[in-house]
């Protein structure tokens, strides 16, 4: 009878995602001892826990009446070697596929779930093997995201393809050769050009030592392209680096190249670890100190809320922003309790491909406690910080939640390390987005909105002394933060001075001065303009903008921020007052005489001031809704390597916003929840380009697409006042919730922690009270580690945090 039914099933496609690794709904998975059930139709992973029965779920929603039970065991020794190295790979830094079988064992067995009833007697029919062969050999759901989105080309560019070399002699051999700057002779590079050896620069954090003088030599020559002496190998394979390009390149023409040098390619033995090995090796290795003053072991700790993350391969920025937000009582409430009941009733066909349910598995996974355990490998010692070996927790892996939310996305797709500003803004969109469609018809609640406020910006005419209001809702409040030099260490590395909280936020909301064309004056004048909070947030996300760009490259500096005293934060001094009785409002900008809409001034000088083309700081403020310089230079950087990023812009003829868009592109959006007025406007205002119209809906959520603006309105009539989002509310009192820490030259290299204040808990260092309130201590969040913070690791990390996030007391 099962046979006629099974014989319509096919095994799975190439293409096709096969979750049998875990459950897609909660994080039980083939290692526990009920395993999982994996739908032989779609190809959905179920768990079979009586109390949350998620593969008896889908059965009743989707009528798929047989899966297969799939448990895994590790065999035992199967282990990579300790002092193993990586595999080299030059030309591609990619995760390749792993056998399976040579590392664990697999048992099955078919179920149906019309007699609720496993058959494993028929586990030898060639039919449900065949079956059983394609799920189990099939590259599960997770390792194909892991494996498509490690893929990193490394290809030839215009300065490798027409290198020209200047004539030269042979270099001194391996082991004699040194730096032609200082005494170092490894992490030497070969400049293709003329020959000379420079250092390279110290690569994650200090595990390859250098100067820098391989930099400095391209700085004073222009010399692109150089090649890592100790990475040739006989193949014709090597570490070379373009400096024009800042990125690793193949050189077609090596072993031509190299001989110009006297080296001959055949002979070559690799005796150093490319940059590849040296950043997996790095990304492995990398950490936080995990030892407290005393030098002992901090506490691994355990329960509900603390939960780790294990790390997916450079996804700590990811896992520092969810430990975060699922600290917070808005994300707990929203996606915690009703998680049954959105899995009773989700749309959707797989609940891999929900948003929703994404996140209340990773609710369920951190909230509940249930996956807080000690690690199997070490469940056998003590759990005390005076043991000698730490004990930790494997952690959930939040694989398909990754991949879902990075979908589409040209840098949250990848396995490179990002930023986790970026990524927490990229989140709260796609979460929005999601909302937005499902909402109406779900009532769920929108746990973001407690982050939106709305910032007052006023600019003052100096000559009429004529004023404009405008009001941006925002999420983050991105602070700069002066770089001045104080001394060097012994190692040379600049020492910053320290800077209040409370200086930078003077310095957001002071006056700034900028060239303006008035419209009332009819020229160019000096207009100050200010910045204060209109409205503020139930939580307020400070963004510490301590880098400065360096060949276009973010740098990050490391510059100590302090804090107010206890970590509370008053921004009752910096509320906006809004237009008064004995101000003027200045008119409209008149348009320019291209035809384009007129542009942001203050924004335009800000961007042109940082050395962005004219039409670039044009497109970028087209795109964020002409107001924003922060979000338009955002975009900049995510845009820099657009074709046509410098063409002119074109405009329809008989309108300032952009052609009339098509009727297909309406729908699309209007597809995704947004009325057809919002959806014609955000193309008309971003030229028809789809992916930037919805990104200046995110950008405009209380838009209505209607283009009435207040130069519609007569001189001095009252303006229709909309809903901002946050509060007016005084005292506007925060304290200190958590604080995301980096380590690493670059936002988009090294490794981020958090650190969260945990209610009940408290630090063996410490014993104080907070006004009578339950005692509350820091838990560091590292990955899949989870510990009691240390007193004075909080203390330092804190001045060093990239973002800050306080709760409104």
């Amino acid at each position: 009878m099962y046979l006629a039914q099974l014989s319509k099933l096919q095994p799975p496609k190439l293409s096709q995602s096969v979750h049998r690794e875990e459950c897609t709904q909660c994080f039980d998975n083939q290692d526990g001892p009920l395993g999982i059930d994996v739908c032989l139709t779609c190809f959905n992973g179920g768990c079979v826990d009586p109390d949350r029965h998620h593969a008896l779920t889908h059965y009743k929603k989707s009528g798929h009446s047989f899966a297969l039970n799939v448990k895994r065991r590790r065999k035992p020794s199967s282990r990579r070697g300790e002092g193993e190295e990586p595999p080299t790979k030059i030309t591609k830094l990619a995760v390749s596929e792993e056998r399976e079988e040579d590392k664990y064992v697999h048992t099955v067995v078919l179920k149906s779930y019309e007699d609720g009833l496993e058959h494993p007697e028929l586990s030898t029919d060639p039919l449900v093997q065949s079956l059983s062969d394609g799920i189990l050999k099939s590259l599960s759901s997770g390792r194909q995201s892991e494996v498509q989105s490690w893929e990193e080309e490394i290809t030839f560019c215009e300065h490798t393809l027409t290198l020209e070399q200047l004539a030269t002699g042979p270099i001194l051999a391996s082991g004699l050769a040194h730096c032609s700057q200082c005494e170092l002779k490894e992490n030497l590079w070969l400049c293709l050009t003329c020959g000379s050896l420079g250092c390279g620069r110290k690569q994650y954090g200090g595990v390859s030592g250098g100067n820098g003088h391989g930099l400095n030599h391209f700085d004073e020559t222009g010399h692109p392209v150089s090649v890592k002496l100790g990475t040739i190998t006989p193949e014709g394979q090597a570490d070379i680096h373009c400096y024009v390009c800042n990125d690793s390149k193949v050189d077609p023409e090596i072993a031509s190249h190299l001989s110009t040098f006297g080296i001959n390619i055949q002979t070559q033995t690799k005796t150093e670890k490319s940059m590849t090995e040296l950043q997996i090796e790095h990304n492995l290795k990398y950490d936080f100190s995990l030892t407290g003053e005393d030098g002992k072991a901090l506490e691994s700790i355990f329960g509900p809320g603390l939960t780790g993350l294990s790390n997916l391969g450079n996804s700590c920025y990811m896992a520092s922003v969810i430990q975060t937000l699922f600290s917070l009582s808005s994300f707990q409430q929203a996606y915690h309790p009703s998680a049954s009941e959105h899995w009773e009733k989700c749309a959707e066909p797989l609940p891999a491909d929900c948003v929703t349910c994404q996140m209340h598995k990773l609710a369920d996974g951190l909230l509940s406690g249930r996956y807080s355990v000690p690690s199997s490998a070490q469940e056998h010692l003590p759990l005390s910080h005076d043991s000698p070996t730490p004990v930790f927790q494997d952690g959930v892996r939040p694989v398909g939640f990754k991949a879902l939310i990075g979908k589409g996305h040209e840098e949250f797709s990848t396995m490179k390390q990002q930023d986790s500003e970026e990524f927490f803004t990229h989140l709260l969109k796609v979460l929005r987005r999601t909302l937005k469609r499902t909402q109406d018809s779900s009532g769920e609640l929108d746990p973001t909105k407690v982050f939106t406020f709305a910032m007052e910006q006023r600019l003052q005419c100096t000559s009429c002394h004529r004023v404009r209001y405008r009001t941006d809702e925002l999420d983050v409040v991105s602070v700069a933060v002066p770089a001045i030099e104080e001394s060097k260490d012994v190692e040379g590395k600049i020492v910053y001075r320290d800077v209040l909280l409370t200086d930078l936020l003077d310095i957001l909301t002071g006056d700034e001065g900028l060239e303006y064309t008035c419209p009332q004056c009819d020229k160019t004048v000096i207009a100050h303009k200010r910045s204060r909070f209109a409205t503020f947030p139930d939580v307020l996300v400070i963004h510490a903008k301590k880098f400065q760009l360096v060949n276009w490259v973010p740098t990050k500096l490391d510059i100590p921020i302090n804090l107010p005293p206890s970590d509370n934060l008053s921004l009752d001094k910096y509320i906006g007052e809004g237009l008064q009785a004995t101000e003027v409002e200045l008119p409209e900008d008149k348009p320019e005489p291209s035809g384009l809409p007129a542009f942001n001034a203050e924004a335009m000088a800000q961007l042109e001031g940082m050395g962005f083309p004219t039409v670039r700081c044009q497109k970028a403020l087209l795109a964020t809704g002409n107001a924003d310089p922060t979000a338009a230079m955002d975009w900049l950087f995510a845009h820099m390597e657009d074709p046509g990023i410098d063409d002119p812009i074109t405009v329809g003829v008989s309108s300032s916003k952009g052609p009339e868009p098509s009727p297909e592109q309406v729908a699309m959006l209007s597809d995704m929840g947004f009325a057809p007025a919002q959806a014609r406007k955000a193309l008309r205002e971003t030229g028809g380009d789809t992916e930037r119209a919805i990104e200046w809906l995110f950008n405009h959520p209380d838009d209505t697409g209607e283009d009435v603006t207040m130069g519609d309105a007569p001189e001095g009539s009252p303006s229709t006042a909309k809903e901002l989002p946050g509060t007016k509310r005084l005292p506007a009192t925060y304290r200190l919730k958590a604080f995301i820490s980096h380590k690493g030259p670059s936002v988009h290299s090294g490794h981020y922690v958090v650190h969260i204040k945990h209610q009940g808990l408290v630090p063996r260092t410490s014993t104080e009270t907070v006004d009578g309130e339950p005692e509350e201590g820091w838990v560091l969040f590292n990955d899949e580690k989870v510990v009691k913070a240390d007193k004075e690791s909080v203390r330092d990390l804190k001045r060093l945090a990239y973002l800050y996030i306080f709760e409104k007391v």
